[in-house]
């Protein structure tokens, strides 16, 4: 069984460790000013807050390559994970000691905040558009919309870049997980807005102020982020060695 760490404050609080709650940070900015200008950008251009099936495409694409070079820019330094349900994730698989892990929420979270505002800013105050539910449907089917898309995210994580079997595999992990999110947003944008990420939802909902149905988008995440752990971890993975504090 994957064993659960909590960590030591010496070793969270160490240079390295430091130099990867920054890393995550500018990750984070970097996703998130391209996925949510992405989606700014196309409103501008259309002069509709409403995303059409190409706008759907559009924001899709642009995630993925965004969250490839996120990954890729990351992974030497922090492990790349730039969302909290992938960092929770990988703490329920004993990748990551808990201490650690939080830390790597709170640099996650504001890379977000920090993304949001640099976008109000240069877009001229723009409307930060927020995730939410499609007309018609529920709080539970959003939930579990993001609870499927997130465990698929976090399962792809744990196969291309954190079980140690992984051997060459791992050089297109960066692109498989900006693929699986394009897809996954392709597939649950029209219902639920295809987050995946508690970071990339929260830093809008700072921003603009609006909080409705934000909760959506850390329940499902990380449920799906944390089954996803748990069962990669302790099923597919042997864990011989200790929790890593700061990397894959």
């Amino acid at each position: 069984m994957a064993g659960i760490a909590f960590g030591r404050f010496d070793d969270s609080f160490s240079f390295g460790s430091i130099k990867a709650y920054v890393a995550e940070f500018i990750s984070t900015l970097l996703f998130v000013f391209a996925g949510v200008g992405s989606a700014i950008a196309y409103s501008k251009l259309t002069s509709d807050a409403a995303l059409d099936p190409a706008g759907l495409v559009a924001v899709a694409v642009c995630h993925g390559f965004a969250l490839f070079v996120a990954v890729s820019v990351g992974a030497n330094i922090s492990g790349g994970h730039v969302n909290p349900a992938v960092t929770f994730g990988l703490a329920l698989g004993g990748q990551i000691t808990v201490l650690t892990g939080i830390f790597y929420w709170i640099a996650q979270l504001l890379g977000s905040i920090v993304a949001c505002l640099l976008l109000k800013f240069v877009t001229g105050g723009l409307t930060t558009p927020v995730h939410s539910l499609a007309a018609g449907v529920g709080a539970i089917e959003g939930v579990v919309f993001e609870i499927v898309i997130t465990f698929g995210l976090v399962y792809t994580v744990y196969a291309t870049a954190a079980d140690p079997k992984k051997g060459s595999l791992g050089t297109i992990a960066p692109i498989a997980i900006g693929f699986i999110v394009g897809a996954n947003i392709l597939a649950a944008g029209p219902f639920s807005g295809g987050s995946m990420n508690p970071a990339r939802s929260f830093g809008p909902a700072v921003v603009s102020g609006d909080f409705h149905e934000n909760w959506i988008y850390w329940v499902g995440p990380l449920i799906g982020g944390g089954l996803a752990g748990l069962i990669y971890g302790n099923v597919f993975m042997h864990t011989e060695h200790a929790p890593l504090s700061s990397e894959f």
